[in-house]
């Protein structure tokens, strides 16, 4: 049976949000701290703040602002290393926080965690890319495909950002010790400083 257009776009587009929402970068990253710091269950708000702001931030960019991005590079490369830099400050935050009490000072929550989505350069050029690939001016009108892409990259980015969350929560009992928080901590700093490094010289 032959596959529709418009089929085969939804196919290859959720394929698309699967894998990158699911690969390592900033925001799984500080995803996994969240869920070594404040366990599973208490970290389901900060996966469903992530995979919201994602989401939103498509619909965003597909109303227009990708259009904008796309054709000012100057703009795009602003956005990418400011970002980074940003990035890198976290990271440095976490490898040296210093309260016996807490794995990491990585933002929880479901505000803060979707807040971030709008600082995370990875989040920005991901959209723009989906938006430049999948958006058809063909099939209807811009208002009514952003929704649709918004929402169906929020549906695949929830199953695929969970693995993140539930490694970090399984380290939660191994954290009571404060020489093994450290640890965590440097290597959760260093994977947030290594995926930006990644970022920035990734072309979309």
């Amino acid at each position: 049976m032959a596959v529709s257009h418009d089929s085969a776009r939804l196919i290859a587009f959720v394929t698309f949000a699967a894998v990158v929402a699911g690969t390592p970068g900033p925001s799984n990253a500080l995803l996994a701290a969240a869920g070594a710091r404040v366990g599973f269950r208490r970290g389901l708000t900060s996966l469903l703040g992530q995979v919201t702001g994602m989401g939103a931030m498509l619909f965003v960019i597909a109303l227009g602002l990708g259009d904008v991005l796309l054709d000012h590079p100057l703009a795009l490369q602003f956005l990418r290393w400011g970002g980074a830099a940003m990035l890198c400050w976290m990271a440095w935050r976490i490898a040296t926080a210093g309260h016996a009490d807490q794995v990491t000072n990585a933002p929880t929550g479901f505000l803060s965690m979707a807040a971030f989505q709008w600082v995370n350069p990875k989040g920005w050029l991901v959209a723009a890319a989906a938006i430049a690939a999948f958006l058809d001016r063909r099939s209807g009108g811009a208002l009514d495909q952003a929704a649709v892409l918004a929402i169906l990259f929020t549906l695949v980015a929830l199953p695929a950002c969970l693995p993140w969350l539930a490694v970090g929560a399984a380290l939660q009992r191994w954290l009571r010790a404060p020489r093994a928080r450290h640890v965590v901590n440097i290597a959760m700093a260093v994977l947030l400083a290594a995926s930006t490094v990644l970022l920035v010289w990734t072309r979309f």
